[in-house]
């Protein structure tokens, strides 16, 4: 099975770096993993939504998302679950009035005939700040990165999951 990993946000707001950090940790950890199941795993960062980011899921069996969330959870809390739980929210949270949300880009790409992957996982960290200019995560969000990477590289030795689960 080819699996990509991805690492959303931009790293210089804060909080929003939270998943460049995740995929940081997966990758120091992803050599063993790659040796002992024999399957590829390529792991990504990218500051990305909609067809900027469904292009780089062109060719993958998998796709696992790590990504900050604005949610009412308490900040450091972990959802996992399904791209397709998501509200789609079109262009409404992208960079670009002229792009799309992921969920309508990949129904775009695969009627276009791209191969991209039937399983897309999102692991959220709910976050405190993302909208201030540091390279530092808050204490709380911090705190799980190491949790969250353990998570992600638990998941890439799983049969893909079908719901929502959340960790605090």
């Amino acid at each position: 099975m080819k699996t990509i990993i991805i690492g959303l946000g931009n790293p210089i707001l804060g909080d929003d770096g939270v998943g460049w950090k995740v995929a940081e940790e997966i990758e120091r950890q992803l050599p063993q993993i790659r040796s002992d199941e024999g399957e590829q795993v390529d792991v990504v960062y990218l500051s990305l939504g909609g067809l900027g980011l469904m292009e780089h899921l062109i060719g993958y069996d998998r796709a696992i998302l790590i990504d900050a969330f604005a949610t009412n959870d308490q900040p450091g809390s972990i959802l996992i679950m399904k791209l397709n739980e998501l509200p789609n929210y079109s262009a409404y949270h992208t960079t670009s009035a002229h792009d799309t949300s992921l969920q309508d880009a990949i129904e775009f790409g695969k009627s276009m005939g791209a191969k991209l992957p039937e399983d897309v996982e999102v692991v959220g960290i709910t976050t405190v700040r993302v909208h201030d200019f540091c390279e530092a995560l808050s204490p709380p969000v911090a705190d799980v990165v190491s949790f969250a990477a353990r998570i992600v590289l638990d998941l890439l030795q799983q049969i893909p999951i079908h719901h929502k689960e959340q960790f605090v």
